[in-house]
């Protein structure tokens, strides 16, 4: 017998939850997923996003930002 993954054990966001997480609009999500810009799963018509993703997506965009701003300051300096 095969034991499937509960909810608990293998979780998926749907947009809204995305959103909450990220402090957007669930629109702002679902524009991203359609320009590719954000990693996501299709589940037949569903859109569901892996949590671990998402973070990962979260960390690096913020990570980009911070040299951007550092770039800018040194530029002015």
């Amino acid at each position: 017998m095969i034991n499937e993954p509960t909810g608990e054990q293998f979780p998926l966001w749907d947009a809204q939850q995305v959103a909450k997480f990220m402090n957007v609009s669930r629109s702002w999500v679902y524009q991203r997923v359609e320009a590719g810009l954000i990693p996501h799963l299709r589940l037949g018509g569903l859109v569901r996003f892996e949590p671990e993703a998402i973070k990962k997506f979260v960390r690096h965009d913020r990570i980009s930002a911070t040299h951007v701003i550092e770039r800018l300051a040194r530029a002015r300096s």
